[in-house]
């Protein structure tokens, strides 16, 4: 079947993905309240095009600490590939390699970093890390993430504890099939066996402080929705930050994050790259948050709809249609570059 669409895709995999796997990954927290605002809040975002500027060559990729992509389009970080196709982490990396596309892998992966690496060989790594308790177990995941060739950390911020994610409590789907597991959390200095991922309401500014000791890889911070906590990152060494409410998964009712933006963006005052993620689904949403000052957006529930429909041809497929479509709408837009854009071609509500 020709997809034409994200949405399409999604239809696609739904009917192919275990229905308690399917609201594992298209669910969020509470009523969901946050999960429908990612996508609404683009909807209520117009575009302002310019004319008549002869536009050529289309420019749309850039490098994002030391790192190449194509397009501005990153693959967040999810977890448990495995569920919608048997290769998992490994097919959508190398989906990411062929599309020149970063993409962020979860800690919570079913395939191993170093696995994930060796399946997609010049493939642009970063991994995501939910700091510890056990900061010698953290340090240890670090070092995995380093040996695989990873370019930065992703580090979540916004989950002290687990979100009450409904469809999942009326599922019964409390964990992975006994066939798989999150291959990261195994922990040789303790045979080999899988650690639980731990929440923790403790964590602190303090703690990236030791995770900073750690490592010399850039550290991006995932969860910053407050202006005053953009400020704190950048004055604890943050390289980027990426502007989320966890997909809607966390907090119901937090605010859609290309509404929280533009906020951010003028706190940062460009002294790091800001990201998005969150209810991106057509390349005209891209556009609307590079113009409002995001450098670079990033979609985690399209990709593992294209990974359920058709693996690794079918992640392709999702990253090649988004860029296709970057491409369209910028050249309608009147833009040469991505970095022709800027806030006056959107217009927002009153």
């Amino acid at each position: 079947m020709d997809r034409r669409n994200l949405r399409e895709f999604e239809a696609a995999a739904r009917e192919r993905l275990d229905p308690a796997h399917y609201d594992y990954f298209a669910g969020g927290a509470g009523d969901e309240v946050t999960v429908r605002a990612n996508e609404a809040a683009f909807g209520r975002l117009g575009l302002v095009p310019r004319v008549l500027r002869g536009t050529g060559k289309l420019q749309t990729d850039l490098t994002l600490l030391e790192s190449r992509a194509a397009a501005p389009v990153l693959v967040a970080p999810t977890a448990f590939h495995r569920l919608a196709d048997t290769e998992g982490e490994r097919a959508t990396a190398r989906a990411a390699a062929a599309t020149e596309t970063i993409m962020i892998v979860s800690m919570a992966a079913t395939v191993a970093i170093g696995d994930v690496a060796a399946a997609a060989p010049g493939a642009e790594l970063w991994f995501q890390l939910y700091v510890q308790p056990d900061l010698a177990f953290t340090e240890r995941l670090v070092r995995r993430a380093e040996a695989a060739g990873c370019r930065a950390l992703v580090v979540t911020v916004d989950s002290p504890v687990l979100g009450r994610r409904e469809r999942d409590l009326r599922n019964g789907f409390h964990d992975l099939p006994d066939h798989l597991c999150c291959e990261n959390l195994r922990d040789g200095a303790r045979g080999d066996r899988v650690r639980p991922i731990v929440m923790w309401p403790e964590l602190s500014w303090e703690h990236l402080g030791a995770l900073r000791r750690m490592t010399d890889l850039p550290i991006v911070l995932k969860g910053i929705t407050h202006p005053a906590d953009a400020r704190l990152a950048l004055d604890h060494g943050a390289s980027a930050i990426m502007v989320s409410n966890h997909g809607g998964r966390q907090l119901d009712g937090v605010a859609a994050t290309i509404d929280l933006l533009p906020d951010i963006v003028a706190e940062v005052g460009g002294a790091v790259p800001v990201l998005l993620d969150g209810g991106v689904r057509r390349g005209t949403d891209v556009l609307k948050a590079l113009a409002l000052g995001a450098a670079a957006v990033a979609v985690g529930r399209p990709v593992v709809w294209g990974l359920a429909a058709d693996g690794e041809r079918g992640v392709t497929a999702v990253l090649e249609l988004l860029r296709a479509e970057v491409e369209h709408a910028l050249t309608l837009c009147g833009c040469a570059s991505i970095h022709d854009l800027e806030p006056g071609m959107v217009r927002r509500p009153c």
